[in-house]
């Protein structure tokens, strides 16, 4: 495991308070993300293990992944879950012209317009890397840029099943965002905790909502 934490520290989230980390709420509500998608069975899959919950997620789609699936990128749709950017070719911020950068969310936007209706305003940026001046310029065109407040770990393939699942149950509260990925890399992890970190919370009362009223 790296050294990115899994649970975001409140200084963080106090340094960089134009991102929105976590939705902080009295009642039992918690807000499941998927990075990376659509990818061949994963994504189905995770929509799948949904439906049997009757929850609700956002997933940040990388426009390529779009671009080669759209069949899959509908079926998210259709499921009734909520789509955010993820740049056309899941870039690195810190390692991007602000320019550059831009016109990879651009892209991705276009991409994903074509194919749903409803306008997306909502964007993580990869590995968590964006500049203060590329997300000042994205807030400024009308983005919301969505960050976490819980980090399954999921993709590290040096991180166990019952660890990336520990992860999630041990440090989500009321209104935390979460993290997994509908990938590949992220698979073996992702599959063995999902159904169980669904099958815990809901358990405990809790819903899993969409951040379309973010």
């Amino acid at each position: 495991m790296d050294f990115t934490p899994i649970k975001t520290p409140l200084v963080a989230k106090k340094m960089f308070p134009s991102y929105i980390w976590d939705i902080p709420s009295t009642e039992k509500v918690i807000y499941l993300t998927f990075d990376d998608g659509p990818t061949l069975e994963i994504t189905n899959w995770a929509l799948n293990t949904l439906k049997q919950y009757n929850a609700k997620a956002t997933f940040f789609c990388i426009g390529n992944n779009v671009e080669k699936h759209p069949e899959i990128f509908q079926n998210i749709l259709k499921a009734g879950h909520v789509i955010g950017n993820h740049t056309f070719n899941h870039v690195k911020g810190w390692k991007t012209k602000t320019e550059d950068y831009l016109t990879e969310v651009d892209k991705a936007q276009k991409i994903i317009e074509l194919h749903q209706s409803p306008i997306v305003n909502l964007f993580r940026p990869p590995y968590g890397q964006i500049t203060p001046k590329q997300g000042k310029k994205l807030i400024e065109v009308g983005y919301k840029i969505i960050m976490w407040d819980v980090l399954s770990f999921d993709w590290d393939k040096s991180v166990m099943p019952e660890t990336c699942l520990n992860n999630v149950i041990d440090k989500t509260v009321n209104g935390s965002i979460i993290v997994f990925h509908d990938s590949i890399k992220a698979s073996k992890n992702m599959q063995y905790a999902l159904p169980k970190v669904l099958n815990y919370f809901s358990e405990k009362g809790y819903r899993f909502k969409t951040l379309e009223e973010v």
